[in-house]
């Protein structure tokens, strides 16, 4: 039995352990044995300048790979096992990517607080996770007119400029911001709060984050991606592959992952 033709099998095949046992008419033991004994070396792409697109999925509590790959490849730079994603995890990787001398022309990411102003290089919001944040809080159908109107202004993030941008949601304030002052109150007590936090929620995530949505429009900033979508493509195939072969122990699907992310290609 080849170790390197099982494993081919067993990743690229999608073949499981039963069904590779049934094939070479062994035990299941025998060939998790086999698989076990292949090394995987990954071996992260050699350039000089990269358009970082980075984020964070997970496989289950406190199992979350996060990754950095370079948006014109799509091959991966660096990754790490992270029990948790945090804005000093995403700082370590830019140092680490740094300090083999790769130039970092820009970054793309999501909206988490804080790690958007963490960079000296140009730093993209994702639109897409932009569009998402609005979704969580409005619904795919909200009920007022005006959260769903800025939702239908945040749909267009991918189609309009900055300008365009912030004349919409400039106008959308004006038009809507007795609404979105109402206050509700306690009689008994006498405490008051805003009625539509949520909407008002949405509408500051999108006035604050304005600067960061729109800078791959920049005329210095051509070549920039401005979502993060095709690492979350890649997400998406690695968990599709990783769901042929359930109930994988951390050692195994962590060289499962490492396999994956060494011969990912665009």
């Amino acid at each position: 039995m080849d170790n390197a033709i099982l494993w081919n099998e067993y990743t690229y095949r999608k073949q499981t352990y039963a069904q590779l046992a049934q094939k070479y008419n062994c035990s299941i033991r025998t060939i998790q044995r086999h698989l076990d004994k292949v090394q995987i070396k990954y071996r992260p792409i050699q350039i000089k300048h990269t358009y970082i697109i980075m984020d964070t999925t997970y496989f289950g509590r406190k199992f979350g790979l996060m990754v950095f790959m370079d948006y014109i490849t799509k091959r991966v730079i660096y990754y790490q096992v992270v029990h948790y994603e945090t804005n000093n995890l995403y700082r370590i990787g830019i140092s680490i990517i740094k300090s083999k001398g790769i130039n970092i022309q820009s970054i793309t990411c999501d909206g988490r607080r804080g790690l958007i102003n963490s960079f000296n290089e140009p730093t993209q919001l994702c639109q897409f996770h932009q569009q998402q944040i609005i979704t969580r809080y409005l619904t795919r159908k909200p009920k007022h007119i005006a959260s769903q109107s800025l939702r239908k202004i945040a749909l267009q993030l991918t189609k309009i400029d900055k300008n365009t941008f912030k004349s919409l949601l400039s106008d959308w304030y004006e038009t809507h911001q007795d609404y979105l002052k109402e206050r509700s109150i306690n009689l008994e007590t006498g405490k008051t709060w805003y009625t539509h936090k949520r909407l008002r929620s949405a509408y500051r995530s999108l006035n604050n984050n304005i600067d960061y949505l729109f800078v791959y429009q920049e005329k210095d900033n051509q070549g920039i991606p401005n979502t993060t979508n095709a690492l979350e493509g890649m997400f998406s195939e690695l968990k599709r592959q990783l769901n042929c072969h359930k109930g994988l122990n951390y050692q195994r699907k962590l060289k499962f992952i490492n396999h994956f992310l060494s011969k990912r290609k665009a």
